[in-house]
């Protein structure tokens, strides 16, 4: 899948605003960090561990990968990168 044509992070509203070729995306904040795919949050689902994401959590920094975007959150977790397909799926 492509990179998207552009990213936004609406902090105050806590959302990440997706521009997709065909369509605008929007996800929140909340469902972003609930949906991370690193191996450590995979793990821990996998474990059946529910992990309660603060309604006040925000993307404090994105960075770019290439092939996805990693998101660095108010919380201090920043091990996850979305791959596109993924991202675009979370929508």
């Amino acid at each position: 899948m492509n990179a998207p044509s552009g990213l936004r992070n609406v902090r105050g509203q806590g959302e990440l605003a997706v521009q997709w070729a065909d369509a605008l995306q929007v996800i929140s904040h909340v469902r972003l960090r609930g949906a991370c795919p690193c191996s450590q949050c995979r793990a821990s689902k996998l474990r059946g561990g529910i992990s309660a994401v603060r309604d006040d959590v925000r993307v404090e920094r994105i960075e770019v990968q290439g092939y996805g975007v990693q998101l660095v959150f108010s919380d201090g977790h920043e091990r996850g990168i979305y791959p596109w397909q993924y991202l675009r799926e979370l929508g």
